[in-house]
């Protein structure tokens, strides 16, 4: 079927659509939302036979879904309605949520009904952007399955919204959530001030004052230290700061000043001196705290197996994070464990540099140098690590975060997430990944899959040996098939086989390591300081969220042209790269 998505972002939950549509064997193309007559003439160009809106926030000009069938992809279950359902779902700690697949009609959210799935909201408030990422985009992708089969029924009609049953407490129209809705004070209880911040939390955040700087606050955690004064900044750790509350305290990993133009940064860099005599918490690599502390990078062992777990907030890996990561790897590294086990977080794996962090330095092109070179230590230590070792991409990757694992001697993906194996912000790319793609790929796979640049789902990266095994969806059955997967790879012979193999393909490479960094280094430096491709403009663009108005003609479907009675697909006719208008620029993650 020849399927459109209408999107106003090519997001996480657009690339899984995207990728699983394709896997199914349909041609998709991907317009931007932009205004109203760009929509109607993308979409007149394009003649889909279905239109799918996964992540929509403007409105489907009459023109369009009067002509063509138009299903909206609505976070929440039937009878909600209205911009924020996932703001006020967990603002209200509701047990229970959904997504329905509403056909386009001049009411929002008001359309007949295609498809609806509900689930069950997790007991603690998680994140805004880790639901829509979890639990919303798996009942999406029911939904829009569901939906493409019954678009191929010629006797199908959908249900009218008034004859379907509202299945969840709390489904209504409700208005888009604003400041004064989302608003805390220092003195209320904790859990109702992380559930308040984790209710904006990737966007926009909530506004407070923190260190005598107003602020947005991100990245929420519950602390440990109580009877502190309500407000006041207690401690610092790994770039989070820890605040009193009336009942204790929380660690806020992330703020955004919220002075026009300011950007979300790790709460200890956007504060800086203001942190003067404040303390600083440090652990010891693999120690356990006397009473819980936030922590990004945690080591423990089980029998012959060592896990490291790292969780940086979005995937962005700045060079203090590769850091501390690299320290904590060395530990690993020199446990006499068979195997170790490198696990990703379960919203992202990673993302490569910390563009945000890169772009706030006073000389960007010296913070991206020292980024990428410190993300380099940690992919050479992978590579040539002694025990087996495991990537667990639970989450998410792109970019560098891809390309950070594939030096594992086994990479395991969840099932479910995407991969952007290229480099989309005017850089060349490092990671050593001249080395470890074209070892998984081939050299002529590589070259297409940094070129191309598109998406890939986990069966499409296994299929091509990018990933070697792929685990269950939930994500604690995939912390168990994991661990039953790392002892498997605990069988003595097994694993002195695969040590060995290790140490003869090194050895025998024509080329050491640091050939394949320095060439890698040369090509970034040209990037970074000289800025061939325009990585500056590109950074700023994506760290200040500005707008794509085109895209690659690589995500757009040809237009059908009719001969005789025959439809057949012309081919397009602009050049590699050429950019199409009013098609959307896929994003790169953060």
């Amino acid at each position: 079927m020849r399927i459109l998505l209408l999107v106003s972002a090519f997001n996480g939950l657009t690339q899984r659509v995207w990728c699983h549509l394709r896997d199914s064997g349909h041609q998709v193309g991907v317009l931007l939302a932009t205004d109203e007559r760009g929509i109607a003439e993308g979409v007149r160009a394009a003649d889909p036979e279905l239109i799918i809106c996964p992540y929509l926030t403007h409105r489907v000009p009459a023109e369009v879904w009067q002509r063509h069938r138009t299903i909206i992809l609505h976070p929440g279950p039937v009878g909600d309605r209205g911009p924020s359902s996932l703001d006020w779902a967990i603002s209200e700690g509701l047990p229970q949520w959904g997504v329905t697949a509403l056909q386009a009609a001049e009411e929002l959210d008001a359309g007949p009904v295609w498809a609806t799935r509900t689930f069950p909201m997790p007991a603690a408030p998680p994140r805004k952007s880790a639901l829509y990422g979890g639990p919303v985009a798996d009942a999406a992708l029911e939904c829009v399955t569901e939906v493409v089969a019954k678009a191929a029924d010629p006797a199908f009609r959908p249900t009218p919204l008034e004859r379907m049953r509202t299945a969840v407490l709390g489904a209504r129209l409700r208005p888009a959530m604003k400041q004064t809705d989302r608003m805390f004070d220092w003195s209320d209880d904790t859990d109702r001030i992380v559930r308040r911040v984790r209710a904006a939390d990737g966007a926009p955040g909530v506004r407070t004052e923190v260190a005598g700087l107003p602020v947005f606050a991100y990245d929420a955690h519950p602390g440990a230290v109580h009877g502190a004064r309500p407000g006041a900044v207690l401690a610092r750790r790994q770039g989070a700061v820890l605040v009193g509350t009336g009942d204790g305290s929380v660690w806020l990993g992330h703020l955004r000043d919220a002075a026009d133009g300011g950007v979300k940064l790790p709460a200890t860099t956007l504060l800086g001196r203001r942190l003067a005599g404040v303390p600083n918490l440090t652990l010891p690599p693999g120690a356990e705290p006397e009473v819980p502390s936030y922590r990004q990078i945690r080591y423990r062992r089980s029998g012959a197996v060592g896990w490291l777990a790292f969780d940086f907030y979005n995937g962005a890996m700045s060079t203090a994070h590769c850091r501390r990561l690299l320290t904590a790897l060395r530990h690993a590294a020199a446990q006499d464990t068979r195997v170790l086990v490198l696990r990703g977080g379960t919203d992202a794996f990673g993302n490569g540099i910390h563009l945000n962090a890169i772009d706030a330095a006073p000389d960007p092109a010296a913070a991206g140098w020292e980024n990428i070179r410190a993300i380099n230590e940690v992919c050479r230590e992978l590579i040539t690590c002694r025990q087996v070792l495991i990537a667990g991409y639970a989450g998410n990757a792109g970019a560098g975060g891809v390309m950070l694992g594939l030096g594992a001697d086994v990479v395991a993906a969840r099932d479910g997430i995407v991969l952007n194996p290229y480099y989309d912000m005017g850089l060349s790319g490092s990671e050593l990944h001249t080395y470890t793609l074209p070892q998984r790929v081939g050299a002529e796979r590589a070259a297409r899959l940094l070129s191309r640049r598109l998406p890939l789902g986990v069966q499409g990266a296994r299929s091509i040996g990018l990933v070697d095994e792929v685990g269950p969806r939930h994500p604690d059955a995939y912390a168990a098939w994991l661990a039953d997967l790392a002892d498997r790879w605990t069988d003595p012979p097994r694993a002195k086989r695969q040590r060995l193999a290790k140490q003869r393909r090194l050895a025998g490479e024509r080329l050491p390591l640091d050939v394949y960094e320095q060439r890698e280094l040369a090509e970034m430096s040209r990037d970074l300081f000289d800025d061939r491709q325009g990585f500056a403009a590109a950074r700023q663009a994506f760290v200040h969220k500005t707008r794509a108005t085109t895209t690659p003609a690589k995500l757009a479907f040809a237009a059908p042209v009719a001969v005789g009675n025959t439809r057949h697909v012309a081919r397009p006719r602009q050049a590699p790269g050429a950019e199409v208008p009013h098609l959307v620029r896929p994003a790169v993650p953060a």
